[in-house]
């Protein structure tokens, strides 16, 4: 069994695959000051009924949780061989980008992920706490992309810095026209922030000079994918798909 950690900014996802079957994934809150062991606790509870994980895959977007991580394993999984996304590490992804240590490890993961899946020219959109568009040549390479601010953001500014505004839920309104404050809302957040995906797809691709094929990823991808008309493909496990790849390429 293979334990895959994707560690966000907002949420950790841990995935057990068997072969290259994903059979069960679990989302916890992402806790910047969590230490080691509270992480062992953590993980010793969500995987309790399975059998112990013969090998680790590993990306982070947080530094610290990725130093507490990797002290986490080296301490209570030992015995087995773990793979943290970084420098050293092979993925097979080029990096076409202007310094090539700015680019999250996950945004790599998600490349390799989805040109082995769909191959390229192609254009991941993940929503997260940002919304990144990772650009991949067709012969898998990483050419760099765009970030904006992520929706569940959004939300919260809104409520924090409008009076007379406040935190929905992220649904479909019935309608465009939002005939409430909460409904304008959702077809304001849902319905444009739509609409920026498929402008950046759109303005990407005449950049690329290509058709690329387009996959959605993500936290809030599920809901997305029914309104952005962009999106060729949903794929809520991309980047633990792509860790059970760099992880196959480091055994």
């Amino acid at each position: 069994m293979l334990l895959t950690v994707d560690v966000g900014n907002t949420n950790t996802v841990l995935g057990l695959f068997d072969g290259d079957r994903l059979f069960e994934s679990y989302r916890i809150n992402t806790d910047r000051r969590v230490t080691a062991d509270e992480l062992a606790l953590n993980f010793r509870g969500l995987l309790a009924g399975h059998p112990e994980p013969d090998g680790v895959a590993v990306c982070s977007t947080v530094p610290s949780v990725a130093n507490e991580l990797r002290t986490m394993f080296q301490r209570y999984f030992a015995e087995v061989p773990t793979v943290i996304v970084g420098p050293g590490v092979k993925t097979g992804v080029p990096l076409l980008y202007d310094n090539p240590r700015e680019v999250g490890p996950d945004r790599v993961v998600n490349t390799l992920a989805a040109h082995t899946l769909y191959g390229g020219p192609a254009i991941v959109v993940d929503f997260g706490t940002s919304t990144n568009f990772d650009v991949i040549s067709e012969r898998g390479e990483f050419l760099g992309g765009a970030l904006a601010p992520g929706i569940e953001i959004s939300v919260d500014a809104l409520a924090q810095r409008a009076a007379r505004l406040f935190q929905v839920e992220l649904v479909p309104p019935r309608s465009v026209i939002g005939k409430t404050t909460a409904e304008a809302l959702q077809s304001g957040l849902l319905y444009g922030f739509a609409g920026q995906v498929d402008g950046m797809v759109a303005r990407i691709a005449d950049e690329l000079g290509a058709d690329p094929v387009v996959i959605g990823t993500g936290g809030l991808s599920h809901l997305m994918a029914t309104v952005c008309d962009s999106l060729d493909h949903h794929e809520p496990d991309l980047t633990l798909i792509g860790l059970r790849l760099v992880y196959e390429k480091n055994l």
